[in-house]
């Protein structure tokens, strides 16, 4: 039989004072340089009974472009500009409520699997009222220069040579570790696992899972 392990809920202030607010989601964030494969890594979870994958790009394609929404994010896209947080953080939580209203997502039963946001420590305190992080995944790579390889011939396989040059390589993962590391620093240490990016996607999925079994496990029990 299975048993649900219900998320604690957070406590707001209000005019009549402090009160229960609704059930925070509880999450999995997951973290990886370019080339990590912390994209397909995420889909496969997401096909796990009891995991819900979210990625960034899929909350925007979602976007209805005749909303209110869909028209601030297309006035930001539009210009090249990047989306506000706050208007991030809206269109992230106007998502979740459309798959929970839907029933693909079930709160207090489902875990949220995070991919692509928060991208900066901002986004990250305005998550941290909504989202119980049980724990967060760092896709790393212990081998650089085999994820400098693999970048290249991926930008090669995609006909973007410019993007194939070594030093444009370099300076995306240098990027991503000054725009990471801060996000991080946000997390207490005990969440954050370390886990080697590099071998087949069933290697490193057997990697993810070590983190990830002891914190569903508890959720299911035989009948």
């Amino acid at each position: 039989m299975e048993r649900v392990v219900r998320a604690p809920c957070h406590v707001v202030a209000s005019s009549e004072g402090f009160q229960l607010a609704e059930q925070r989601h509880e999450a999995i964030l997951l973290f990886g340089a370019p080339g990590s494969g912390k994209g397909t890594q995420g889909k496969i979870l997401g096909t796990v009974p009891g995991f819900f994958h979210v990625s960034t790009g899929d909350v925007f394609r979602a976007l209805d472009n005749n909303s209110e929404l869909g028209a601030i994010f297309n006035e930001y896209s539009s210009r090249g500009e990047l989306v506000p947080d706050d208007v991030t953080i809206r269109i992230w939580r106007s998502h979740m409520q459309r798959e929970e209203k839907a029933d693909r997502y079930r709160r207090g039963r489902d875990i949220v699997l995070l991919d692509g946001i928060p991208r900066n420590v901002n986004q990250a305190a305005l998550l941290d009222p909504e989202v119980d992080t049980l724990k967060v995944i760092h896709l790393t790579c212990s081998d650089e220069s085999e994820m400098i390889s693999r970048l290249r011939d991926r930008a090669l396989k995609q006909g973007r040579s410019d993007d194939a040059r070594e030093e444009v390589v370099r300076r995306r993962l240098e990027i991503y570790k000054e725009e990471t590391q801060p996000v991080l620093d946000h997390y207490s240490k005990d969440l954050i696992a370390a886990v080697d990016a590099l071998g087949a996607p069933v290697e490193v999925l057997a990697r993810i899972l070590e983190h990830l079994a002891p914190i569903q496990a508890p959720r299911f029990e035989s009948a």
